[in-house]
This record gives C-alpha cells, sequence and structure tokens, in this order.
C-alpha cells in the first residue's frame, strides 16, 4: 500500500512537472525573406538565440532544390540569432533547423522546420498568380504564430468672383520673383498643399482647390475653384508649366466578373488629376488616373512626376477563401477609368524582406500629360520614408526582429513595435525618366527619423538611426550614422552616440552631417562624413531643448527649430523634463571641433507649436534676402492645468551670421479659448514685393516692405 502511495505521488509530481513545462515552453518564431539576391546574400532572424555551435554540429543546414546538403559559408551573428549566408550561388534552396540547434532546446518549440528560399541574380517581374500566391502563402507560413508588428495590416458651395476675375489669362506683369517650396534636394520639388507661379496662388481648402488671383495684391480675387465628389480628399500639389497637379485619396468599389455580391468591397485609391491651367480662371480637367493604396510621398523632377504608394492586400484570407485578388489596382481615364489589377510582370518582389505589403512607384512625362504613359510597378516590400535625388530614388522600411518572449516583461510585450526590435531596409532605385528600375538593397541597425536622416553625395549614402529606447535601462537606447556606396555595400560607420538619447533632427550639407539627439539636454554633433572610409565625431554641443529640424543659413551656420526644455523638480522624484516654448536656433560650426550657439529666441509658453516642428515645407524662405518664416499657434504661461491660448499666425524673423531678429509678427489675437482651425495659418509664401499667408479660408496679403495688411481674401 505504502509502495503503490509512493508511485502515485511521484507520478503526480512528474505530470505536474509536465504540465507546467507545457506553460513555459517558448515559441520560437523565425523570419525571412523567400527572395535573395547572389551578391548581397541571405539571413533569417530568430526571436531566440541559437546553440553557437549549431552550424558545425549540422543543426542548421542548406539543401537544394533535389534536397541535395550544399556546402556554404554560414554564420551567426546579432546575438546569435541571426543566421547569415554572405554569399551563395543563384538556385532554390532550404535552410533545415533541428531543435537542437536552440540554445536551451528543452524550453523551446519551433514554428517552422525548414524556410524555402530562392537567390537570383537580380530581382524577376511574377509570371504567375500561383507565383504569388505561393510567396504569401509563404508569409503566412512564417508569420501566422509571429509576435511581428505590422502583419495584417489594413489599412463645397460657390465661391464669388468679383467682375474683375472674369479674364484670370496671364499677362506680362505676372509671374514675378516668388517664393517656392522648402524642398530637400535642389532640383527635386516636393508637393505640398499650397504652391504659387507668381501670379495665383493654388491652395487646398478642405475638398477643393482654390486659385486666388493676386497679381494685384490690395484687391485679390478668387479666380476659381476646382471642386471634387464627395469620396475624394485633396492632398498635394505640384505645378509643371500650365500643368497643375493634385494628388488625393478616395474610396472606389472593386469590380468583380463574377456574380454580383452582396457586399461589395472598397479600396482605397491615391488618384492623380492633371489640370489645364493655362487660364486658370476655367481649369480644365485633362486627366485622371489613380494607383491603389495610401500615398507614401510625391517628387517632381525634369518634368517628371513620381508618386509612391503602399498597399496591404488582405493575404490572410487566402485560408477562408479563394479566388483573393491580391495584385493591387490602377486606372486611368485614357482607359475609360476602369479598375485594373496590375499585371505580374509589372510586379517584383525585392530582397530581404517578407513585409507583405506593396511599394507601387508611378511615373508619368508632363511634357504630354494628356497622352504620355503612366508607368506603374509594384515591389512586394513596404516603405515608410522616401529620398530622392535626380537620378536615385530610396524607400526604406522598418524591419522587425522576432520578438524573444520569454525575455520580454509584459508591458513591452503589448508594444512590441517599440524601435529596439527593428533594423532598417533601404532599397535603391535608379530614375532613367519615367523608368525605375530597382538597383540594390542593404540593412542597417537602427531605425530613421524622417527623409532628413538620409542622403547622397558623391556617389555614396549616408543615413543615420537610433537603436532602442531612450527609456531603457538595462538596453539604453544608441544611435549611429552608415555610409553605403554606390552599390549599397557599408564602408563605413560612426556607432554607439549619445546613449539612453534618440536622434531628434538631422542634416546632412555636403562633407558634414549635423544630428540633434536628446533626453535632457540638447546635444548637438558634428560629424565629418569627407572620409566615407572613415567618418569621425568632430564637435558636440550640449544646450538646454531641442531642434526638430535644422536648416542651413550657411556653411558656417545652422538654424534650429524645436522647442525649449528645464528640468522641474519633483517631490522626493527625479526632476522632470518639461517642455516649454517653441525655440530658434543659431549654431555657428565655423569650429567644427567646438560648435556653439549663437543666438536664440523662445517664443511663448507650454503648449505654442508650428507645423514647422513635423512639417519642414511650412518654413517661408525669402528668395533674396535673410528673412524666414513660419505659421505658429502661442500660448502663453499658466498657472492652472488649463492651457491659456494667445494668439495664432505667422511670425517672421531676420537671420543672418550675426543673430535672430524679429522682423515681423503677423499674429492674431482671440477671445476665444483656442485657435480658429479655419484662419489658422498653413504656409506663407511671397510675390515680388508682396508676403501672403495661407489658411484654410482664407489668404491674406501684406507690404513686404512695412508688413502692414492689404487685404484679406476669404474663400
Amino acid at each position: 500500500m505504502k509502495k503503490r502511495s509512493i508511485w502515485l505521488i511521484v507520478a503526480a509530481a512528474v505530470a505536474a512537472i509536465a504540465l507546467s513545462l507545457v506553460f513555459i515552453v517558448d515559441k520560437v518564431s523565425v523570419s525571412a525573406s523567400s527572395i535573395a539576391l547572389a551578391e548581397q546574400g541571405w539571413q533569417a532572424n530568430f526571436s531566440s538565440a541559437l546553440h553557437p555551435d549549431a552550424v558545425k554540429d549540422g543543426d542548421l543546414y542548406i539543401t537544394n532544390e533535389n534536397g541535395e546538403p550544399v556546402e556554404v559559408e554560414m554564420a551567426l551573428n546579432n546575438n546569435g540569432k541571426t543566421v547569415e549566408i554572405p554569399q551563395i550561388p543563384v538556385g532554390e534552396y532550404k535552410l533545415h533547423i533541428k531543435k537542437s540547434a536552440l540554445k536551451g532546446n528543452l524550453l523551446k518549440s519551433l514554428d517552422v522546420k525548414e524556410i524555402a528560399f530562392s537567390v537570383q541574380e537580380e530581382i524577376t517581374a511574377l509570371t504567375s498568380e500561383e507565383e504569388l500566391k505561393a510567396y504569401f502563402a509563404q508569409l503566412l507560413a512564417l508569420q501566422k504564430n509571429s509576435q511581428q508588428p505590422g502583419l495584417f495590416n489594413n489599412e463645397g458651395g460657390a465661391v464669388e468672383e468679383s467682375a474683375e476675375s472674369g479674364d484670370a489669362s496671364r499677362d506680362s506683369s505676372s509671374g514675378g520673383e516668388h517664393s517656392t517650396t522648402n524642398n530637400q534636394v535642389e532640383g527635386v520639388d516636393e508637393a505640398d498643399m499650397v504652391k504659387t507661379d507668381g501670379s495665383f496662388i493654388y491652395s487646398i481648402s478642405e475638398s477643393q482647390v482654390i486659385i486666388s488671383d493676386v497679381r494685384k495684391p490690395d484687391a485679390m480675387t478668387v479666380a476659381s475653384d476646382i471642386k471634387f465628389q464627395e469620396e475624394m480628399y485633396p492632398q498635394q500639389l505640384f505645378l509643371s508649366g500650365d500643368t497643375l497637379i493634385v494628388i488625393g485619396s478616395r474610396y472606389s468599389a472593386i469590380p468583380f466578373e463574377d456574380t454580383v455580391r452582396e457586399f461589395q468591397p472598397h479600396i482605397g485609391l491615391t488618384s492623380v488629376f492633371l489640370y489645364d491651367i493655362s487660364n486658370p480662371a476655367e481649369p480644365q480637367l485633362i486627366r485622371e488616373f489613380g494607383t491603389e493604396g495610401s500615398l507614401n510621398s510625391a517628387r517632381l523632377a525634369n518634368n517628371i512626376l513620381y508618386y509612391v504608394t503602399n498597399v496591404y492586400p488582405d493575404f490572410w484570407t487566402l485560408e477562408e477563401q479563394s479566388g483573393v485578388e491580391l495584385r493591387p489596382h490602377t486606372y486611368d481615364s485614357n482607359d475609360n477609368n476602369d479598375l485594373k489589377p496590375m499585371p505580374y510582370e509589372n510586379i517584383s518582389i525585392l530582397p530581404g524582406t517578407m513585409e507583405g505589403s506593396y511599394s507601387i512607384i508611378s511615373a508619368i512625362d508632363l511634357a504630354e500629360p494628356a497622352q504620355n504613359t503612366v508607368s506603374t510597378k509594384g515591389f512586394l516590400g513596404g516603405s515608410e520614408q522616401l529620398y530622392m535625388t535626380e537620378e536615385s530614388m530610396y524607400l526604406t522600411a522598418a524591419k522587425y526582429m522576432p520578438v524573444d518572449e520569454e525575455n520580454v516583461e509584459d508591458d513591452v510585450r503589448m508594444s512590441i513595435w517599440l524601435p529596439q526590435l527593428a533594423n532598417t531596409e533601404i532599397f535603391k532605385f535608379t530614375l532613367d525618366g519615367t523608368d525605375v528600375q530597382f538597383l540594390s538593397s542593404s540593412e542597417v541597425t537602427g531605425t530613421l527619423l524622417n527623409q532628413f536622416s538620409m542622403d547622397e553625395h558623391n556617389g555614396y549614402f549616408r543615413i543615420v538611426t537610433t537603436e532602442g529606447i531612450a527609456w531603457d535601462e538595462a538596453a539604453p537606447s544608441k544611435n549611429h550614422l552608415f555610409i553605403l556606396d554606390s552599390g549599397m555595400k557599408q564602408v563605413g560607420s560612426v556607432e554607439d552616440l549619445a546613449k539612453g538619447e534618440r536622434i531628434y533632427s538631422a542634416r546632412f550639407i555636403g562633407d558634414k552631417a549635423y544630428m540633434v539627439t536628446f533626453k535632457e539636454t540638447d546635444p548637438l554633433f558634428v560629424i565629418d562624413v569627407s572620409a566615407p572610409t572613415a567618418p569621425k565625431v568632430l564637435g558636440e554641443l550640449k544646450i538646454p531643448g531641442f531642434s526638430n529640424y535644422l536648416h542651413p543659413l550657411d556653411e558656417n551656420h545652422l538654424i534650429g527649430f524645436g522647442y525649449d526644455t528645464k528640468l522641474e523638480p519633483v517631490k522626493d522624484g527625479e526632476p522632470r523634463i518639461v517642455t516649454g516654448g517653441m525655440k530658434i536656433s543659431l549654431f555657428d560650426v565655423s569650429d567644427f571641433s567646438n560648435p556653439l550657439e549663437k543666438d536664440t529666441e523662445i517664443l511663448g509658453g507650454p503648449g505654442t507649436y508650428s507645423p514647422l516642428q513635423y512639417d519642414h515645407k511650412a518654413l517661408y524662405i525669402h528668395p533674396e534676402t535673410d528673412l524666414f518664416g513660419f505659421p505658429v499657434t502661442l500660448y502663453g504661461e499658466s498657472d492652472g492645468a488649463e492651457v491659456n491660448f494667445e494668439a495664432a499666425g505667422a511670425m517672421i524673423y531676420t537671420i543672418t551670421p550675426e543673430g535672430i531678429t524679429e522682423t515681423a509678427n503677423l499674429m492674431t489675437a482671440s477671445e476665444m479659448p483656442y485657435e480658429d482651425w479655419e484662419t489658422s495659418v498653413q504656409r506663407i509664401v511671397s510675390i515680388g514685393d508682396t508676403l501672403y499667408t495661407v489658411a484654410n479660408s482664407e489668404v491674406k496679403s501684406y507690404s513686404a516692405d512695412t508688413f502692414d495688411l492689404l487685404q484679406t481674401l476669404n474663400f
């Protein structure tokens, strides 16, 4: 009896241990691309560390399409979680993974036992529906149980015109010298909500585009307004000669060739409308075309319009439905506006990515906008930021690493999108007119802030990134600069800068890189990148506050636009950082080893903000003087919990190497406790000796000499 009891106790204990193991077993997930280029190699990322001898012991091995083992150079990187094959011949392969490859394999289980991938000399177009569905089927297999973020994403009245506005065609007095959009790259225009040709101002107002005749600054009129259907929302504008380009978003029903369905799904489209504005009083629609997806960004260079959209297909429905269309759609008024899926031969898979989303690149030569073909190519691989020169386009995407759930706290597990889990993929395309060709790709550690984190100079691509999370004391964030050659091979770097901080702004100017990081103070780093293989930090300046945007004044001076900050004491605790008013800084970098903050200007108190702090196109720069301006909303200091709204409008400053001087205050005070969105200034432009502020419902004209108000034109 006693023996039986003992065995029952032992059995129960064993069962309890086995049951507990079920709950603490760590599931290991893998992320890997199905496509690789021979010269760039291939890699697979694991959520948990592999045994350091996994390759040597044969627990990780490669076979070819015939199932035969293949001898390749294989290495473990990134804390033993990344399997990298630097070079491999063209062909079809599988990576085989034994459980014994996992470090601490007793308490781990594998999502997958093998991963198929293809190595090509260059990316090739798809050939069939089966090939596309095979890509998404593999994506589902790899990511179905993964914690990888980004998976399964889904993405009025008439205007009264004056008698003088009836004939708005251009005359010999029009087209004076005027300001332009604050673009990042010379020769590459960026889309914006306001454009001017020197005689007329084109602006987006709600769901319409207003064309204001400003040839007589004290007698402005609305030349015309362009209205759109209810589902169309204009977002961005370009001007190219006598052509106005309006880019917006809309929804459209997906056509079906089979029986009518009870619920017809709709997709989001980015639509492009081309108008003949040779007579701005009567703009004529000459063409409309569009591409599925949300607008990433658009550029105009050498009279070629380029725009990129992102599409997230419902590929997970493959498990539930048949006949799922996974190709993006396009349409063109030259083809009866029929919404059609892209041909397979116009779709390619980018190497090193399993994003499950498309980057669609479209281009059209505006020399003959009514007739020229719209070139559209789809690339499987997501995109977030865009940087472009006249010859090259770069798209970047965050590449999220699989999460090691064993080492992730519950609060972090719920927000695994955090940048400590991501690297950045960079895809380079060559531009030859409307012909866009993928050239090469690369991957760098960390994530980038915005388009100003990138630059191309003398054939080299430079990029700055932040790795990690600023408030993670166990693994503090750090910042890097990487330099890649024309083939996207890394040739130089400066790493591990400003630990515990993140990048708030960056700017590349010739052979120098400037980077602002922040946590408690604002370090401005000056980095010499003249020798691509050996970049080095020349100087560092620490000051209160931080800059969101850096703008070059001349070769020895930078202007920073951002916020003032201060440390506020907390009872029985660490001091906390409090954001104050908007701050303008003039940096003297003539001595690269000793950068100085030569002058500052602080506007308002906490709550003060400007569109310039998140959109560089809000900066006004006079073409001939040292005037700089921007829209701003001012809040004053407040002792209570409520904000203290004071005024909204625009400020103009004279900024020279000697200092910052307020030149004009175009602010409007209000008795209301908040700003009026309809009249809040969005952009500032100048034409000749007149300055204009443009809001959603009005344009105001001012003398550029006295800054006296000349007229308010209400829409």
